[in-house]
């Protein structure tokens, strides 16, 4: 298969489209993938990283107000749509795949153009404008949960096929449990609390677990806690500042970043998050109860709805960020994480929502366009 995947900006829409490049190389071996995006994303990282080729062309986003900066991106992102055509014409793909997002628009112009088909994918519960725009165009529209599906009712072809991600549910000996906990630096048996922020930030979830621990109100439990790594200096400091060492806290560990995160999020009880569709699918895969606090200034409010796939379904509770405060998040984390009874059910309620073999579903549509 040739194929051109067209994903820039944040990791929700490159690493679906590298996810999906693996699985067509697993698939065929002699397969030839390129990636459109821009020079200025993720993608000028983590798609060479991955081992693929990276075209860029100047696209961009569009803000929601009428600006001369707003024209002056308008009018480039046309233009570059005769770059995608050029892109496109000398590689000569069987297919387009494009996860979201602005940089779709030209690339998918100009596939239509060349009558090359179109798949999309869509991660958020709550389609974006570029899947909008191309809900009759596109060949096959892919959804990461049910909920989209049903907000795009007068697309051409909608398939729910789930979200392709790199964690996966594993079950681990009581052996080895204790070594994950060790090789982190935690060593209660208490539950414990996995809590990151995603890349978009997260102040006010830092704001509000560290009056959790500068208080001691985390006693029933321990945190394990991915801060990034500008986060995790600034939490330093503010703990710092109240004489607390970050390497000699009481049931909490505070890491910049967390490489294993598979084997954390398997061996946690609970986890305490933004509300990305991968985050959610993970979660979900998983069978995680959670605590979402969806970013508040997503496009669309995307993540307020992807959050709502997993609360509908009785597998986490919401928080908004303007409602939230230490107090708030410090009795939802006790209810939850006291009673065992609710635990297991909101976990097996989690896994009700996931979607299993996603990748390979992918694949099999794509197939199917082509064919």
């Amino acid at each position: 298969m040739r194929a051109i995947i067209a994903a820039a900006g944040t990791g929700g829409h490159i690493n679906p489209g590298i996810a999906i490049a693996n699985k067509i190389v697993e698939k065929e071996n002699d397969s030839k993938i390129i990636f459109i995006g821009t020079n200025r994303g993720l993608e000028k990282d983590l798609v060479p990283r991955a081992g693929y080729e990276l075209k860029t062309i100047d696209a961009y986003g569009l803000e929601r107000k009428i600006s001369l900066q707003n024209v002056k991106k308008l009018y480039k992102t046309f233009k570059s749509i005769k770059e995608s055509e050029r892109i496109i014409a000398t590689f000569k793909p069987d297919v387009i795949i494009g996860t979201g997002g602005y940089i779709c628009v030209p690339v998918i112009l100009a596939a239509k153009k060349l009558k090359i088909p179109v798949v999309l994918h869509e991660s958020n519960a709550f389609p974006g404008i570029a899947v909008k725009l191309f809900k009759r165009k596109a060949d096959a529209i892919l959804v990461g949960f049910k909920d989209a599906k049903d907000r795009l009712k007068d697309a051409k072809n909608v398939i729910v096929t789930g979200n392709p991600v790199k964690i996966k549910k594993r079950i681990f000996s009581n052996s080895e449990k204790e070594r994950i906990k060790n090789e982190i630096g935690i060593n209660s048996n208490k539950p414990i609390v996995l809590v990151f922020g995603g890349s978009q930030g997260a102040q006010s979830i830092n704001r509000s677990f560290i009056e959790i621990i500068v208080n001691k109100k985390n006693k029933n439990y321990q945190i394990i806690w991915a801060a990034g790594p500008e986060q995790y200096e600034k939490i330093k400091e503010t703990l710092k500042d109240v004489n607390m060492d970050i390497d000699k806290l009481e049931n909490v560990k505070i890491v910049p970043y967390i490489y294993n995160m598979e084997e954390i999020m398997n061996i946690s009880d609970l986890v305490v998050s933004r509300s990305g569709a991968m985050t959610i699918s993970e979660v979900a895969i998983t069978g995680k109860p959670a605590i979402f606090i969806p970013y508040p200034f997503a496009t669309e409010n995307h993540q307020e709805y992807n959050a709502k796939v997993l609360v509908n379904a009785g597998a986490a509770k919401l928080i908004l960020d303007k409602d939230l405060n230490s107090e708030i998040l410090g009795n939802t984390i006790e209810m939850i994480i006291g009673d065992k009874q609710e635990l297991e059910k909101m976990s097996e309620n989690s896994q009700k929502v996931s979607i299993q073999n996603v990748e390979e579903k992918i694949y099999n549509e794509i197939k199917q366009v082509i064919n």
